[in-house]
């Protein structure tokens, strides 16, 4: 294994040769038959821009301890690492490090959606306000889905 630094491109071209990426509509008809979207934004953005409806909100920052199968720490709402995993950002940047890293946890069939929320808007797919960042007795990135 190379442990020497790399240029920001670099590491980003080897995440997505892990993963799929999608369009918005590639993923939105992904979603509708069955695949998991997890939206890694913050809780201001999710309300700045509003959330897809059915998304499941993991932030970035407890993803891994969300998403380890077997773990401690797993969302409860999740299925096994076979489902299809589509993770989604802002902007499509963070989403593809992010997806590269579950590929590494196991998951087989992880994508991401490219231009992230802005591109999903652009393409006037469903945007629906954000009711509530959450309960705050639960831990971040256990909730259901939205």
């Amino acid at each position: 294994m190379d442990d020497a630094a790399r240029p920001l491109d670099e590491l980003l071209r080897e995440a997505r040769e892990r993963i799929t990426r999608l369009d918005p509509a590639e993923a939105f008809a992904a979603a509708a038959d069955g695949a998991l979207l997890v939206d890694i934004r913050a809780d201001t953005d999710r309300g700045r821009t509003g959330v897809v409806p059915g998304s499941l909100h993991i932030p970035r920052t407890v993803l891994e301890w969300r998403l380890e199968p077997g773990g401690r720490w797993r969302n409860p709402h999740l299925g096994d690492v076979t489902r299809r995993v589509i993770v989604l950002c802002d902007h499509g940047y963070s989403s593809v490090l992010a997806a590269a890293t579950l590929v590494r946890l196991g998951y087989r069939d992880v994508c991401d959606v490219v231009g992230g929320v802005e591109a999903w808007k652009a393409s006037g797919l469903p945007l629906v306000p954000q009711t509530s960042s959450g309960n705050p007795a639960e831990l971040p990135g256990m909730g259901g889905p939205d």
